[in-house]
């Protein structure tokens, strides 16, 4: 199994303009265990099915093994999930030698827009873009998994 190791943050400005593609995704989660999750994801017209193994103390890095699978399948097991499905866009951000991924959510998650950017290291530095809000990296609240059961509006109410 392969090693991520990322860094999450709220986005707080404008990165459409630095963008250069954008994806569809649906995602769904079969379990959503402390310590590990099954995911299946459609992206745009293909299907991945990924387990992910539980964080590291710091939040930066967990285990994850990802397959593509037939799309058929990925639709068929999103029927299977626990709860509602994730439904975002994801913009692709270059920035200073790094990809950042924008993910700005639709659906009982509209108004959230989070960016990831995943390094081969966890001390690796980056340079942040201005349109970089407060890191999130470690708050479960953040996780996906975590968003199909409670929307980040509930949280962010309080």
């Amino acid at each position: 199994m392969a090693t991520e190791i990322e860094r999450k943050f709220l986005v707080e400005g404008d990165f459409l303009s630095e963008a250069t593609s954008k994806t569809r995704i649906v995602q769904g989660y079969i379990c959503s265990e402390k310590g590990r999750t099954v995911r299946v994801r459609i992206r745009d017209d293909k299907g991945y099915l990924t387990v992910k193994g539980a964080a590291s103390s710091s939040g930066l890095s967990r285990y994850e093994f990802e397959r593509e699978v037939p799309l058929e399948d990925a639709e068929q097991m999103l029927r299977l999930c626990e709860q509602e499905s994730i439904n975002k866009e994801r913009y692709l951000v270059p920035y200073k030698g790094h990809t950042w991924e924008v993910d700005v959510f639709h659906g009982h998650n509209e108004g959230l827009i989070l960016a990831e950017i995943e390094l081969s290291r966890e001390d690796e530095p980056f340079e942040r873009p201005s349109w970089l809000g407060k890191e999130v990296t470690g708050d479960r609240r953040y996780y996906n998994s975590v968003l199909t059961r409670t929307p980040f509006h509930i949280f962010e109410e309080k």
